[in-house]
């Protein structure tokens, strides 16, 4: 591999003169067809080479924002909307009930817990302790049945990889247990100990790219040294699968859940009341559906699936007779989707989307099939809940409920009366009354009809001169549904429109809308996206030169794919942590599991359609795209920073015109999860800053 040396130089952006990036000549053959890739070499993120191209693309970056005038001011401003107290909702363990806080600017929330729901509340865990710079973040927590202990994860910098630890709960002292290498995982206690999920110890220099294979369940028995955990399931036949397991409530069932990637799943279990048992057994064989344990119901199991149900159906399966004309529907297949079960105070309670907007619905789900009978939760309003499970014995169950202008609202719920009640409001510093929040609908290139919620500042004027930013994800079945951030919620208080797309490849319309967007059909997710802006250009809500767009993960190759499709329809294009790659991210720690979403160029007739839209491969000398500013992070293993790096370089090898194009790469941060507070202010002001500033905008 030789070395062709080449600079990327913005000669029509005054004062902007790109690093020299390396070129090679790279060159790989996909079935006959020759694709350059001279800039493998910014795969490899130990090289010098890489950690010296990455200082200096951050040092044009921020000399970039440095000069924005009002930066300062938008992370003042960002700073007071973001400190205000964020309570999450109360769950019961024991004789305590536990509950997260930030107190406002805390760069990770604490665990609390008091005596009954009138105590007084007591630090249980602090993750802003366990490192100076708050990029410790706690993962997850279980309990054991008898209270005594709790397992909790704890991950650094960013990372997939988590290491989990042990509490005594009436002391609060740490056990001595400690567990490496776990990914990927639940905890799920039974008895003296509790199963897990890992992977074998990578080595140190490749751990945060190699790919992730032979997922392993083990069982850890407290006090015990982790060399001595039971392999519980490893598949040895098929390393590209995930496997993680859990114990019904009453403790009968292991169930394991294997998976060959992002969609589809076989179910097995063990019946831990029979001890001639020894091997797990076929629940439900996969891998075509999306089948779920929910729970135990008198040696039955209450399982959520969309066999033969796009919208998903709830049905009972009895182990000894698992073959589907044996099942039994407890609750049968609605027009809405079901995206979402859980039980508690002895109820079934279902959440559904209808038009990416929840419903809750209450089920006596022990009575006789054919005889459940259902009654829906009133809610505060339009949005997203959470919170609807608890254990069998809950009298009642708090939820959050949150929407584009209402921060994270915590509610009472008696399970007996049905009835809700306010326990905790946050106060912020803004008034909701001021904002609001409209649906609209427009028919995408094919006819399908998509929904966009539109939330701004009441007052605005359809003169075709707002500032919008457009977001959207569409894939892996994730719904967007309504949800606050304080950082979106600035944009709107300086007189933009914040606007999401339920693009397909979600879940807001069940398993059609989701196959509608993923595969040989991807292309219809940013046909939908850019759909949505002409919509809201032809309704004169905006032009293009007021439109910003922004996606990260998946919904950075959305934003990557949409800009290189039509450059000209948007001045300001924000990929997060994308997929920009399509032709190599299987290669990379997990991105195997996205071949089911996406396909793989190993396979000629998918290669043929991954290359027609892979943001990296479709970038085209002398073009003029929008101002970008590319964002991740060193330690982002889930999607690794060389998608972004290379498609850096390459934009900014052929951008045409004064627009800039930049990178930004966070230090001890990865894919988002566990972002301490103060890296996602830094963050959000110069991602406003930059948008602010290429889409014209003051600071009001």
């Amino acid at each position: 591999m030789s070395i062709l040396t080449g600079s990327a130089v913005a000669q029509e952006a005054p004062g902007l003169i790109y690093p020299v990036t390396q070129k090679t000549d790279t060159v790989d053959d996909y079935h006959g067809t020759k694709v350059p890739d001279p800039y493998r070499w910014l795969e490899d993120d130990h090289s010098e080479a890489t950690k010296a191209w990455v200082q200096e693309q951050n040092k044009v970056t921020q000399a970039y924002l440095a000069k924005i005038p009002f930066r300062e001011a938008i992370r003042q401003r960002l700073s007071t909307l973001w400190n205000y107290p964020k309570t999450g909702a109360p769950f019961r363990e024991g004789e305590y009930f536990y509950f997260y806080k930030n107190d406002g600017l805390q760069n990770q929330a604490v665990l609390y817990r008091r005596k009954g729901l009138e105590g007084a509340p007591e630090v249980f865990l602090d993750p802003n302790k366990l490192s100076a710079t708050g990029t410790t973040a706690l993962g997850g927590i279980e309990f054991s049945k008898d209270h005594k202990y709790a397992a909790y994860l704890l991950s650094s910098a960013g990372s997939d990889w988590q290491q989990a630890f042990v509490m005594n709960v009436a002391t609060k002292e740490p056990a001595s247990d400690k567990l490496d290498w776990i990914k990927f995982s639940g905890i799920s206690w039974k008895g003296n100990g509790f199963y897990y999920s890992r992977y074998d110890a990578p080595d140190e220099q490749n751990r945060l790219s190699k790919k992730n294979e032979f997922h392993k369940v083990y069982y850890h028995k407290l006090g015990t040294p982790q060399e001595q955990d039971e392999l519980v399931y490893v598949d040895k036949e098929h390393p590209l699968r995930n496997a993680g397991v859990s114990v019904t409530e009453d403790e009968r069932f292991l169930i394991l859940h294997t998976s060959e990637g992002t969609s589809g799943g076989e179910i097995q279990y063990r019946d831990l009341q029979d001890a001639s048992q020894k091997d797990f057994k076929i629940l439900i064989k996969g891998f075509e559906y999306e089948p779920d344990v929910i729970d135990n119901v008198g040696g039955k199991l209450l399982v959520r699936t969309n066999h033969d149900a796009p919208n998903y159906k709830i049905v009972l399966i009895d182990p000894q007779h698992p073959e589907k004309e044996h099942w039994q529907t407890i609750v049968a297949e609605k027009p809405e989707v079901l995206v979402s079960a859980g039980t508690g105070g002895g109820y079934l309670f279902a959440s559904y989307l209808k038009d990416a907007a929840e419903q809750i619905y209450r089920y006596d789900y022990k009575k006789a099939p054919g005889k459940v009978t259902e009654q829906a939760v009133s809610l505060p309003g339009i949005g997203t809940i959470t919170g609807f499970s608890g254990k069998m014995d809950e009298k009642f169950l708090f939820y959050s409920f949150t929407s584009f202008t209402t921060p994270g609202t915590i509610y009472k719920y008696d399970i007996t009366s049905g009835q809700s009640t306010l326990y905790n409001k946050p106060v912020v510093q803004f008034n909701p009354e001021e904002y609001e929040t409209r649906q609209v609908f427009f028919n995408s290139k094919d006819g399908a009809k998509v929904p966009i919620f539109l939330s701004y500042k009441k007052g605005i004027q359809l003169d075709g001169n707002n500032p919008v930013l457009l977001y959207g994800y569409g894939g892996f079945n994730i719904p967007m549904t309504p949800g606050f951030n304080v950082s979106n919620l600035f944009f709107m208080e300086q007189g933009g429109i914040y606007a999401v797309v339920n693009l397909r490849g979600g879940s807001e319309y069940g398993e059609a809308w989701h196959k509608a967007g993923m595969l040989e059909h991807k292309q219809n997710v940013f046909d939908d996206f850019i759909g949505a802006a002409e919509y809201l250009v032809k309704e004169k809500y905006t032009q293009p030169s007021r439109i910003a767009i922004r996606g990260g993960s998946n919904g950075g190759l959305l934003i990557g794919a949409c800009m290189t499709q039509r450059p000209d329809l948007f001045k300001v294009a924000l990929p997060a942590v994308g997929v920009m790659d399509m032709l190599r991210y299987q290669k990379f720690t997990i991105g195997w599991a996205w071949v089911v979403e996406y396909g793989s160029s190993d396979k000629p007739e998918q290669f043929n359609y991954l290359i027609r839209y892979s943001p990296l491969h479709n970038l085209k000398p002398g073009t003029a795209y929008p101002a970008t500013l590319v964002t991740t992070a060193d330690h982002d293993d889930r999607v690794v920073p060389a998608h972004s790096f290379k498609f850096a370089a390459t934009l900014q090898a052929a951008q045409k015109g004064p627009n800039p194009t930049l990178i930004r790469i966070e230090t001890q941060a990865g894919h988002g999860a566990g972002k301490p507070t103060s890296k996602q202010i830094d963050e959000a002001t110069d991602v406003w800053a930059f948008t602010m500033y290429n889409l014209g905008m003051s600071m009001k």
